[in-house]
């Protein structure tokens, strides 16, 4: 479900469009201390260019060479690197560690384009493939579902990217923003107040001067939105968060105090959103880290975002 992924296939299909020929390999499974997860996926052009990977580096360098070998399957492919220790070092696993790959070579790109399409809409989609004829088929699949292999099928999950709402085009906002292009999120900024308008230019975000509220029903926020209302003024924030606390978005946050964010939640109350809901708003917003200035409140900020979409608790001394 990483949105990397969907970059390899971007790529992948851009080749085979060139007329070259394309080989996906996909993780299947992993032992030890393997540095990919199952569902990582790696493409390979013939003349032996890559982009993504499947480990630290050597497994790359070695499926490239086989390439060059002219060992190039026409079928579905079981691989497996890392079974000995003198492997393990070989390949430059962790002591122990066990990949194993499938590899396949890529012909029809109608999937990839129904990939894409369906995750830019926001769905989450598994890739089924048969492993004896190399068919692909695309399905709907749920969040809390995983990578899955049995003895017939592959069943691999493409997810839209993660996203972020930031209410306020302050400071702290663009410190977040920048933050969270990092780590890939698609970030939007919404601010309908005049005088903050012209201070936004972030490449790489989209900009609204809707009212909050009225973004937030627009985008319909799935459980890979969060939203971080940031302006202070709860005119702005305040039916934001409503319609964000009533929505499957996997974090809700607003700047404020203790005592602030005690009386966001006493007005909060006055709408039709039950305790469970209220009770979902993250604030004070972010990890007490200490820190004071923009860039590390944004730091917090994102910590607790990342902690909370992998359902870490984090504790600090």
């Amino acid at each position: 479900m990483d949105s990397l992924d969907l970059d390899v296939l971007r790529t992948a299909r851009l080749w085979r469009t060139e007329g070259r020929a394309v080989w996906l390999v996909t993780v299947l499974e992993t032992w030890g201390s393997a540095p990919r997860s199952p569902g990582a996926l790696l493409a390979l052009r013939d003349d032996g260019l890559v982009t993504g990977s499947v480990s630290g580096g050597c497994v790359e360098d070695d499926l490239i060479e086989r390439l060059r070998r002219h060992e190039r399957v026409r079928r579905p492919t079981l691989l497996s690197y890392g079974v000995t220790r003198e492997e393990a070092a070989r390949f430059g696993l962790p002591c122990g560690g066990t990949l194993r790959l499938l590899q396949e070579p890529l012909q029809d790109i109608a999937w990839i384009d129904e990939v894409l399409a369906r995750t830019a809409a926001h769905e989450l989609v598994a890739r089924v493939l048969d492993l004896a004829s190399g068919e692909v088929r695309i399905e709907a699949a749920q969040r809390g579902e995983a990578f899955s292999i049995d003895a017939h099928t592959v069943r691999a999950l493409f997810g839209p990217r993660w996203r972020l709402i930031l209410i306020g085009a302050g400071q702290l906002s663009r410190a977040v923003a920048q933050m969270a292009l990092m780590l890939d999120f698609e970030v939007w900024c919404c601010d309908p107040r005049d005088s903050y308008q012209p201070g936004w230019d972030m490449p790489g975000t989209h900009f609204s001067t809707e009212m909050p509220d009225d973004l937030v029903q627009r985008l319909e926020l799935d459980a890979h939105s969060a939203i971080v209302a940031l302006t202070h003024d709860p005119k702005l924030d305040d039916l934001a968060l409503m319609e964000a606390l009533r929505s499957p978005a996997f974090y809700v946050g607003a700047l404020g105090s203790r005592r602030n964010t005690a009386a966001r939640k006493e007005r909060l109350a006055l709408f039709d959103l039950s305790p469970e809901q209220i009770q979902r708003l993250h604030g004070p917003v972010g990890l007490h880290l200490g820190g004071r200035s923009p860039a590390e409140i944004a730091v917090s900020i994102v910590a607790e975002m990342i902690a909370v979409r992998h359902g870490t608790q984090v504790t600090l001394s």
